[in-house]
């Protein structure tokens, strides 16, 4: 038998980098749609940033569920990320 030097790495299940990847972009996104919030005074802005705000939590729920459901015997979410946004 051949010994090898370096050990096999498990083979990373694309989509879930995938769906870890667009969930970090959908956190940044709902950070970012705060931050706008907490910065504009029109009402037409405040109710367009609210509108942003539920856009990318319920994004952000739907890539964590999504997550989970790929790979429900791991802890693949971080602690922060396993958080339902409400």
């Amino acid at each position: 038998m051949k010994a090898t030097l370096f050990p096999k790495r498990p083979v990373q299940d694309t989509t879930l980098q995938a769906l870890q990847n667009e969930l970090r972009s959908a956190q940044g996104q709902l950070s970012l749609a705060y931050r706008k919030f907490d910065l504009v005074t029109d009402p037409e802005l405040v109710e367009s940033c609210v509108y942003e705000i539920s856009a990318a939590k319920a994004r952000c729920n739907y890539l964590i569920r999504a997550i989970k459901e790929r790979c429900p015997d791991k802890a693949a979410v971080k602690t922060e990320e396993a958080a339902t946004w409400t």
